[in-house]
Parts: structure tokens; sequence; C-alpha cells
């Protein structure tokens, strides 16, 4: 019990296009609390300009690195989504702070024919469909 109460998992259902080719709508996947986040780690994370408005996102870079000519201060992190093109992150409304950062995706578990286990990894481009 006391396993639950920390982690409190939470299912986290796809909308949008902003993480594509990796997740789609209506992918459906459990996500935790988590003390550590690593770079290339899935996210929930919190508009910084939408209060409430909750987006699933990639860590780029984690306080102390480099991202387009700064430097992340101690609590903050670059996050973006696989779909360079149709994603709104970073890139667009800067770093986010680390309270931003709501849930640590684990794995994605509907459609069952798409299970998968996210562990920390970098993003190398599409999936190639077999």
């Amino acid at each position: 019990m006391l396993v639950w109460w920390r982690w409190r998992p939470f299912r986290v259902e796809v909308e949008g296009e902003s993480m594509a080719p990796t997740l789609k709508p209506g992918d459906y996947m459990l996500a935790v609390r988590s003390r550590s986040i690593r770079r290339g780690a899935l996210v929930v994370v919190e508009h910084p300009q939408r209060p409430g408005y909750e987006m699933i996102k990639r860590v780029a870079a984690i306080p102390g690195e480099r991202v387009e000519d700064r430097t992340l201060g101690p609590d903050e992190y670059w996050v973006t989504g696989d779909n360079e093109e149709g994603s709104t992150d970073s890139r667009t409304f800067g770093p986010v702070p680390a309270d931003a950062i709501r849930r640590r995706i684990l794995f994605l578990y509907w459609p069952p024919d798409r299970w998968e286990r996210f562990r920390r990894f970098v993003y190398l481009g599409p999936r190639q469909e077999e």
C-alpha cells in the first residue's frame, strides 16, 4: 500500500499529434510521480502559460545543460515533442520549472499491440513499420 501511495499511478490518454510517431491519439499510458527526471524521459508537464492544461513531452535537457545559447537553471527542464512541426513545447515557451512536471510515463498499455515500456532513451526518429 505504501508503494501505491508514494507513486500514485495515473492513467494518461494521448489526444494530439505532438508526440507522433512515438505516441498516437488514443494511446493510453501509466504514469507515476517521480523525483528523478532524466533526459529522454516521457513526462506529463503542465503548460506554463495555461494553468491546469497538461501535455506529454520528452525531457530534452536537464538542469545545468546548455540549450539554445542558455544554461538551464537548477530547477529548469527543456521539454519537446517528438513531432517537431506539430508540437508546442520549450522551443515555443522556454524551459519549465521542475514543479510543472507532474508525472513520468512508465509504459504504454493500450492498444495492446503497441505495448511498450519507456526507459531512459533518446528519440532517434520514426519507428520503422514492419
